[in-house]
């Protein structure tokens, strides 16, 4: 019998390879059967752990969120993802999902039913067959960016970032959500997006803005993008992927920018910088990380920079374990020798880098090099 209310039809032959499907979910909570869209990646591995992103309006914003998802984890910008997608635009369906009460603002008899859909039955099928990491996205537009706002009013929210598109605001849901936020004691990312031209929420919307931007609290991460050119409709568009940039900024590879300005400019050894931001990305997404090269030689160039010897040696011990075929490592490790003055030490450490793989501008004439100066200056 429990089986039969998490039933998908079809699902049984459902092929990865394929990426997105489309399935009838039997809810026993709506006594209805939903259409519901779904978007694994291609490489999806019993081995990792994927974010989870709920897109409701699922005819309008499953494919763009699709898209944008796809863009960004293809050029390291953000984690793999899980997605799914609730068709609501049948019948207008979206406005029974998410109505609410003119005096309460709390959903109606239907949108409390919906509201156990999605969270008592649907989240927990996907994470009972698939590998949901901890971190999950919620995505709605007017009408239903507003419905997200309800999972913030459990002890603990179930999504750990919302995606609110023009929101059609409930019954003061201005207050109501910047109270919320203050009090939650949890990481929540919160981002509003707004086109320019006029509304009928729009001022309440700017109050609520207003609100949530004068809460000093560093667990609430709180982005608001106004776009001077869409209108309602466009504005759909308009931000997804702006909103991917502001929640997996720390997912990326360590910038230019980044590096100036927060590397160079940090009091903290320098190492500690590239093990908060990985512990950060742990801690959020739920999941380890592989560091990426393009992070070992940014943390590299700031120790040579900063004249950081002893962030030498961990960096070394983490390239050894990262990437162990290669002279990474040793390289670093008898640098830091070098710069603490244990030649015998260096030279040893340079000569097992010479016999190891060549990696990005590391080569073994370097390593030559470096265990030829050592001979001429110490006679090894």
């Amino acid at each position: 019998m429990k089986r039969c209310l998490f039933l998908l039809i079809g699902l049984l032959c459902f092929n990865l390879g394929a990426q997105v499907k489309k399935e009838i979910f039997e809810s026993f909570k709506l006594q209805e059967r939903r259409g519901v869209s779904y978007y694994f990646p291609e490489d999806y591995s019993e081995e990792k752990k994927y974010p989870l992103i709920v897109v409701l309006d699922a005819e309008y914003l499953f494919d763009i969120v699709v898209a944008n998802a796809k863009f960004y984890s293809r050029h390291h910008r953000m984690p793999e993802a899980i997605i799914v997608g609730v068709d609501q635009a049948e019948n207008d369906i979206r406005w029974e999902d998410c109505d609410f009460e003119q005096t309460t603002g709390l959903p109606t008899e239907k949108g409390a039913k919906f509201y156990e859909f999605l969270g008592t039955e649907l989240i927990p099928y996907l994470e009972t067959n698939y590998n949901i990491a901890p971190f999950k996205m919620f995505a709605g537009y007017d009408i239903t960016a507003n419905f997200g706002n309800y999972f913030l009013f459990k002890d603990k929210s179930l999504f750990n970032s919302y995606l609110s598109i023009s929101p059609v605001l409930a019954t003061e849901m201005e207050s109501r959500v910047p109270s919320r936020l203050s009090d939650l004691n949890q990481e929540i990312f919160y981002n509003i997006i707004l086109e320019k031209e006029k509304t009928e929420d729009r001022q309440r919307i700017l109050q609520m803005n207003n609100a949530i931007k004068s809460i000093d609290k560093e667990t609430l991460h709180y982005f608001f993008d106004e776009y001077n050119n869409a209108d309602h409709v466009s504005i759909a568009a308009y931000g997804i992927s702006k909103a991917f940039d502001n929640v997996f900024k720390i997912f990326r590879p360590i910038s230019p920018k980044e590096y100036k300005t927060e590397i160079l400019t940090s009091n903290e050894p320098v190492f500690k910088y590239l093990e908060d931001r990985y512990n950060m990305i742990e801690n959020l997404l739920g999941f380890k990380k592989p560091v990426e090269l393009n992070d070992i030689m940014a943390i590299y160039a700031a120790c040579l920079k900063k004249e950081d010897v002893e962030s030498l040696k961990p960096l070394a011990e983490l390239c050894k374990k990262q990437f162990p075929d290669t002279m990474l490592g040793f390289y670093f490790e008898g640098e830091y020798y070098e710069e603490l003055g244990e030649p015998k030490k260096a030279f040893k450490t340079f000569e097992k880098a010479f016999q190891m793989e060549e990696i990005d501008f590391l080569t073994k004439d370097m390593a030559l090099e470096k265990i030829d100066a050592l001979k001429a200056d110490f006679g090894y």
